[in-house]
């Protein structure tokens, strides 16, 4: 089963999956969707990490740690950023984080990370807008998502043939630029909704 979700909150998203494997569905896998098998119901522990990591070795160190210390790795590869585990021991620590300070330290990776994604679409953003693709006038006037020359002092079936060809490549340069604008406004609330749940944890770590 196939579920697509958002969540802008670790501990959210923790609760939503214990919920669904209670309900006998285990995550298999995280990505555009997540992606869940059919389970024995368990109120199983789960837990969220965030990093990425340059290597396999480094990614596989990672997880055996985990592993030592009672966790077992759900989901994640080395460049996912969210790295899934389960609780799998009675005598290990019911938490993968020992303090406020280290869940503060998560969301400021989960910053990071989205800052610099934010800056690839902010790139992309650009482009579009410079060659026209992300101006209103592309969308209050189709027209200009066309780029062939003299396309529309074309009559009959020349017209037609040009039209049809490129139709399919207007619609992606259109659909491209809205997508870009609308991930890079996501980046955004992502950064924003990360630094202050970072600087939340930092508080409390404090307190």
């Amino acid at each position: 089963m196939k579920k697509l979700k958002i969540f802008l909150n670790f501990e959210k998203e923790e609760k939503w999956l214990e919920n669904m494997s209670a309900k006998g569905w285990q995550l298999m896998k995280q990505g555009l969707f997540y992606t869940f098998e059919p389970s024995k119901p368990n109120n199983a522990n789960i837990k969220i990490d965030y990093r990425y990591f340059k290597s396999e070795n480094d990614f596989l160190e990672y997880r055996t740690l985990f592993e030592d210390s009672g966790w077992k790795h759900l989901a994640g590869t080395k460049f996912s950023g969210n790295q899934y585990f389960t609780q799998v021991t009675e005598d290990s620590d019911l938490d993968i984080f020992s303090d406020e300070a280290s869940r503060a330290a998560r969301y400021k990776r989960l910053a990071n990370g989205m800052l610099s994604m934010m800056f690839v679409f902010l790139t992309f953003v650009i482009i579009s807008y410079h060659q026209g693709t992300l101006g209103l006038d592309a969308f209050t006037n189709p027209r200009e998502l066309y780029l062939t020359p003299g396309i529309w002092e074309l009559n009959g079936a020349a017209f037609w043939r040009a039209f049809l060809f490129e139709t399919p490549f207007a619609l992606m340069r259109g659909f491209s630029a809205v997508l870009g604008l609308l991930m890079f406004l996501g980046c955004v609330l992502l950064t924003a909704k990360s630094w202050a749940l970072a600087q939340r944890n930092a508080k409390m770590s404090n307190n």
